[in-house]
């Protein structure tokens, strides 16, 4: 049973690196920004979170490696959403949870963390989020 656990965690954090690894290609940063592309992540994650309803925001989820639920759930408040946020609100609570300048700024983050995101749920899925958008933030997801 304990094989089993550590298995299932390390196929968990395996996953996870992957998906910081691609956020960080697409950028160009090394290994060692890794604070950065885990940054990025976590903040467009719980802005997704905070804006979809309950029950779309757990199935979506659902999709994520475990060690990404952990992180997408943590802080939840699931009785104060879905959260009213347009565009330019989206990515003004990007550049506050994401204290870094990069290239492109809080509009290129979060294209880059949805595109990853994108390439590791069900396109059915991905679609769901997109539809609970408005849609000037939809324009935004790939």
């Amino acid at each position: 049973m304990a094989e089993q656990l550590m298995s299932a965690f390390e196929s968990s954090l395996d996953k996870t690196n992957v998906i910081l690894k691609e956020i960080e290609s697409e950028y160009g940063w090394p290994p060692e920004r890794r604070n950065q592309s885990y940054a990025a992540l976590r903040t467009v994650l719980h802005l997704l979170r905070d804006r979809m309803p309950v029950g779309e925001s757990a199935e979506f989820a659902q999709q994520l490696p475990v060690l990404l639920r952990g992180i997408y759930f943590d802080g939840w408040q699931p009785e104060n959403v879905p959260i009213t946020l347009n565009r330019d609100d989206f990515l003004y609570e990007v550049r506050q949870g994401f204290p870094y300048d990069v290239e492109g700024g809080p509009q290129r983050v979060t294209q880059v963390v949805l595109d990853t995101l994108r390439r590791h749920v069900s396109q059915g899925e991905w679609q769901d989020v997109k539809a609970n958008m408005p849609q000037d933030l939809a324009r935004l997801i790939p």
